[in-house]
């Protein structure tokens, strides 16, 4: 039932007097075994698409859960995160014996942890950023604040997130559903693409504008005309950059979103704009 992505419930039942109202350890011991159970909450379908869209804009999609390996596997690949030959697995009880250089080797090629501590989130995280990674990660438990804040950029569940965790996040998901933070993610390159159109343009535009002053001020001694005045008076310069930002640059700003924005790879975060 793991294998299938369901979550297993074992069922016993034991005959205990009417005055025996605490439950020990030792209670445990001699149930009779009535069964089990196979549960399954379901992927999304959006979420699989978004997976999908992760891994065509060079996003990399990783499981942290505390479910049974097997379970972990068989919805790691239903979402798409590993295929059917992949076995890149980790269980909170290895990563508890692995020393943070030994995690450190490895973490680039595991893409699903099962069994794991809120506390390992944090040292998978911390590991990922030592690779130089921008890493974003979820969590909606008192636990999970560490690695919230230690991340990039901590995303909180909204509906059944904790005030701590929301606290400790950069953002929180309204609707608890992956595939708002790939929309997120296009949004945000959208606003970066524009950004940079309007750089692109303001920057040659006033540029000129110097370079006119500027060589003005050079050919003075030879043009009586530019001592008296400049080309360009100061009035002049701001009608100029008013009416450009209004009617020129607020327009590459509004500019519909690329069908590519998800297509091309991440920009380097150390990359300066200009």
């Amino acid at each position: 039932m793991a294998d299938n992505a369901l979550r297993v419930l074992a069922m016993a039942q034991k005959s205990v007097p009417k005055t025996h109202t605490n439950l020990t350890e030792d209670d445990i011991h001699s149930c009779c075994f009535l069964g089990l159970q196979g549960m399954i909450d379901p992927p999304r379908e959006e979420a699989i698409a978004a997976v999908k869209k992760c891994k065509t804009s060079g996003i990399r999609t990783l499981m942290i859960t505390g479910d049974h390996r097997l379970t972990a596997q068989a919805v790691a690949r239903t979402l798409g995160i590993i295929d059917n030959q992949q076995q890149n697995l980790l269980i909170g009880e290895q990563l508890a014996k692995m020393s943070d250089d030994d995690l450190y080797d490895v973490v680039e090629d595991v893409s699903v942890y099962a069994r794991v501590a809120p506390e390992h989130k944090l040292r998978v995280v911390q590991q990922l950023q030592r690779h130089g990674h921008v890493t974003a990660i979820t969590g909606d438990g008192v636990n999970d604040a560490p690695a919230l804040k230690a991340a990039d950029i901590g995303i909180a569940m909204g509906i059944t997130g904790t005030e701590v965790s929301k606290e400790a996040a950069s953002m929180v998901l309204t609707d608890d559903n992956f595939a708002s933070i790939v929309g997120a993610v296009e949004e945000g390159r959208h606003a970066w693409h524009n950004l940079e159109k309007a750089i692109l343009y303001t920057l040659p535009t006033n540029g000129g504008q110097a370079l006119l002053v500027m060589g003005a001020i050079l050919l003075a001694p030879f043009i009586p005309l530019f001592g008296a005045r400049l080309p360009l008076e100061p009035v002049q310069i701001l009608w100029i950059n008013l009416f450009d930002s209004v009617f020129l640059t607020i327009p590459l700003m509004m500019e519909v979103k690329s069908s590519r924005l998800l297509t091309d790879p991440p920009r380097d975060a150390d990359r300066k704009n200009c």
